[in-house]
């Protein structure tokens, strides 16, 4: 997949910071300066996003394996992130009015370590998009996370989806590249540095 301009606005700018081999592999977009930021301020973490992005392969049979549990591809993403270090993290957030705490709701991020998040949506309601990018918002303006990622599929799988008798399982109201960008470039995350990360017929491999 290739990094082209959205919307008039070069939003790739800094992803050749990373690796032409992960480049041909998966579509980048960022907001932000993310990729910078992470380059210069968290290379360890950098490097191990990097790293399952590496290791992961899209295999057929995780694509057909039978709904009502969590997918085996979020599984392999954490499961790999938690090997080194990385780990669920939930916030107390609370503001104080006239001597009363107000406990703000977030939501936990599923993977997190010194300052960076990372959520993998792969096939749910969209309104999963919504709750990382607002989760990403405000612990950016409370200066607790500099940089989100999101790892998604690109929409141009439904293709192969249909193609291998799972289109079903794969619809358009899930959650999917197309639907993510409209609800970044709304101003969901607000002003905090996102690096989006696309998986698609590239990562495939129809032998596994």
């Amino acid at each position: 997949m290739n990094n082209k301009r959205r919307s008039g606005a070069n939003h790739s700018m800094g992803v050749e910071l990373i690796p032409e081999e992960l480049r041909t592999r998966y579509r980048f977009e960022e907001r932000g300066h993310s990729t910078a930021i992470l380059q210069s301020d968290f290379r360890q973490e950098f490097k191990e996003v990097l790293d399952v992005l590496r290791a992961f392969k899209l295999r057929r049979s995780d694509i057909l394996t039978p709904g009502g549990g969590r997918s085996p591809i979020p599984i392999f993403i954490d499961g790999f992130l938690g090997k080194v270090g990385w780990g669920e993290k939930s916030f107390d957030v609370k503001i104080t009015v006239d001597g009363h705490p107000v406990p703000i709701p977030t939501h936990k991020i599923d993977n997190f370590k010194n300052r960076v998040g990372v959520e993998v949506e792969w096939n749910n309601k969209t309104e999963f998009y919504d709750r990382d990018l607002n989760n990403f918002r405000l612990l950016n303006s409370l200066n607790v996370l500099s940089v989100g990622v999101i790892i998604t599929r690109v929409s141009e799988l439904q293709k192969l989806f249909d193609e291998i008798g799972k289109g079903a399982s794969y619809g358009a109201s899930t959650t999917h590249w197309d639907k993510l960008i409209p609800k970044v470039d709304g101003g969901g995350a607000g002003q905090c540095p996102l690096l989006l990360v696309g998986l698609g017929l590239e990562c495939y491999d129809a032998g596994c």
